[in-house]
């Protein structure tokens, strides 16, 4: 079966036709990158994915993580990943050059991290999050605290994590008893504990950073008195050298149905003797620091969605191209040769299924990554503005929508293969196991559902849900002025004017009665989330309509499939926001209003 998870030539496709990226070399921040760079870069990072994190991908899975009442045991191919990985430099590759980053776009740094999650979605974990925790501290710390942490971070040395959820609280931050106590130090003594830390402890790096959110004795209630701390498993020497124990103590690994790789703790601060913490920014301001780094994750969640629906598409493609089996119904004598699955429409229905899918929300994920960078470059506060309320609407969409839908992407891989689909001898078991667990991570999908319909589209008078819908006409007017896909522009602006009525109507519904208003939030994410993936359909199909007429070799057969698979979704799921729609308007208060012993 191919090892090509995600090909190259819909990462160009996506990078410098939809995208647009080589316009970026025009900016001061990117000036002295080219076209070069990039393709170097990504052959880099594939060969390196190829190379140390696909071999280990599946025995990584079958033998994960153990505590020995000393340390945690990861298989050696783990730590030879990473050190090849940090060794080309890739942990820095979007950080700034004064830190000793290489300064790549964004955009460019989310397309090697898609082909490392669909190459070894576990082992590629200690990289996300460690980028994560480093931009976090290079956003809100001190000159101090980015010497002794971020630097080494950036270097590969010290890796990171978020610590947010408690045993008793899980996604209720304002529930949370991790406590801070200053002292005359200049440090805080941390004393709780942190459930769900993902790269909690290992012996993979020399220091581990979390990220921890706790309260100050005396600080308001709820999430206004959250604050963040730097907390080090190892207590930094002034000469960067690491020292002494900082006393957090592994309480016990969680066991997981996938990312089986990536060790899950439960951490125990301050149990054994003084966890010292250092105070990021300033007091109470931790839940909005932190939303920094898990915005960021959460759209590194939906790519690692996409990574995963994408690895189980060109896993189930090659198998159906190979595996032959049964006739066509219209020249079916027992003579005749069995036919390459591929051949049979119901196979058919279930790949392009996974095609439109994971290169639809893969185009999602990477215009994200897009808009991070033009905030960079922007030289206006207006345009600063207006990319900051389209990334605000598009995070619980982007970290959603892939993790619902690629999910079943996974599914359909599985059914391609048939009965070989659920045993262990094929990777897209693993890689269903993998992507289940997405709905929950950075959030789960009712969360997500509750912020973009409780908060995202009624933020600053419906200012981002505008925003969005500009860009989106935009491009209607665009497909507009093409006679293939003007059928396709006119289905998009019915669907905008479906969402905006009903939207208008669940958010006039919050005054009388907020429940019921809310009740239905997971399924208008699904529904705007389908919206915006129809839009990415759109670009690409007006990308794909003006290379055609020039298309040569291969490039004929890749235009021409991204065309039928913009026809696919546009037949096939844009229908279903209007019943969605339909449903929504009803607000069927039948789950809100069922008792509890009725269930």
């Amino acid at each position: 079966m191919s090892d090509t998870f995600i090909p190259r030539r819909d990462l160009a496709f996506l990078l410098y036709e939809v995208l647009t990226v080589e316009s970026l070399f025009e900016t001061d921040r990117y000036a002295s990158h080219d076209h070069t760079v990039f393709e170097a870069v990504l052959d880099t990072a594939e060969t390196i994915a190829r190379d140390h994190f696909a071999p280990h991908a599946a025995v990584v899975d079958e033998q994960e993580p153990e505590f020995d009442g000393a340390e945690v045991r990861l298989i050696p191919d783990v730590k030879a990943a990473l050190d090849s990985y940090v060794g080309a430099g890739l942990m820095g590759a979007t950080f700034d050059i004064e830190i000793g980053g290489m300064q790549l776009p964004v955009v460019v740094g989310q397309a090697c991290q898609a082909i490392f999650s669909a190459a070894n979605i576990s082992t590629t974990a200690y990289p996300f999050l460690t980028i994560g925790a480093g931009n976090l501290l290079a956003a809100f710390g001190s000159d101090e605290q980015k010497e002794k942490f971020l630097t080494p971070m950036v270097e590969g040395r010290f890796f990171g994590t978020m610590c947010l959820s408690e045993p008793q609280a899980g996604s209720s931050l304002t529930d949370i008893s991790t406590r801070a106590e200053p002292t005359d130090d200049g440090y805080y003594r941390i004393t709780g504990s942190k459930m769900w830390i993902s790269g909690g402890d290992h012996t993979l790096s020399e220091n581990i950073i979390h990220m921890v959110l706790a309260k100050i004795p005396g600080s308001p209630s709820g999430v206004k008195g959250i604050s963040l701390f730097v907390v080090p498993k190892y207590r930094p020497e002034n000469d960067g050298t690491v020292g002494e124990n900082n006393n957090i103590v592994l309480a016990g690994l969680n066991h997981k149905m996938g990312y089986r790789g990536t060790v899950n703790a439960l951490l125990n601060f301050g149990e054994s003797g003084e966890t010292q913490g250092f105070l990021v920014g300033e007091p109470h301001q931790g839940l909005t620091y932190m939303f920094h780094m898990m915005n960021e994750a959460r759209i590194g969640v939906g790519l690692g969605a996409v990574a995963l629906g994408y690895a189980g598409y060109s896993a189930s493609l090659a198998y159906a191209k190979e595996r032959p089996q049964g006739r066509h119904p219209d020249d079916n004598a027992p003579d005749n040769q069995p036919v390459m699955i591929v051949e049979h429409a119901d196979v058919r229905r279930l790949l392009i299924s996974q095609k439109v899918a994971v290169e639809g929300a893969l185009a999602l994920v990477l215009y994200c990554a897009r808009l991070v960078d033009e905030k960079k470059t922007a030289k206006s506060d207006a345009e600063k503005k207006r990319l900051s309320l389209l990334l605000d609407i598009l995070t619980p969409i982007t970290k959603s929508w892939p993790s619902e839908f690629c999910l079943e992407a996974n599914k359909h891989a599985i059914q391609v293969l048939g009965g070989y689909g659920y045993t262990r001898d094929y990777p897209v078991e693993r890689l269903y196991r993998d992507n289940r667990l997405n709905l929950i991570h950075e959030g789960t999908h009712g969360i997500h559902g509750l912020d973009l319909l409780g908060r995202k589209v009624v933020m600053e008078n419906g200012a981002a849900f505008d925003a969005l819908q500009n860009e989106m006409r935009s491009t209607i007017a665009s497909a507009a002025a093409e006679a293939s896909l003007q059928h396709y522009a006119a289905a998009l602006a019915t669907a905008i004017d479906r969402i905006n009525d009903v939207t208008h109507k669940l958010v006039a519904a919050r005054e009388e009665n907020i429940r019921q208003a809310l009740a239905d939030a997971t399924l208008y994410l699904d529904t705007l989330g389908h919206l915006v993936i129809a839009w990415m359909w759109l670009k690409q199909a007006l990308s794909a309509t003006e290379a055609k007429p020039d298309a040569q070799g291969d490039d004929i057969e890749f235009y021409a499939g991204k065309l039928a698979a913009c026809q696919f979704f546009f037949r096939r799921e844009l229908p279903k926001l209007h019943s969605n729609a339909d449903l929504l308007s009803v607000m069927d208060d039948t789950a809100l209003t069922i008792s509890t012993d009725a269930l």
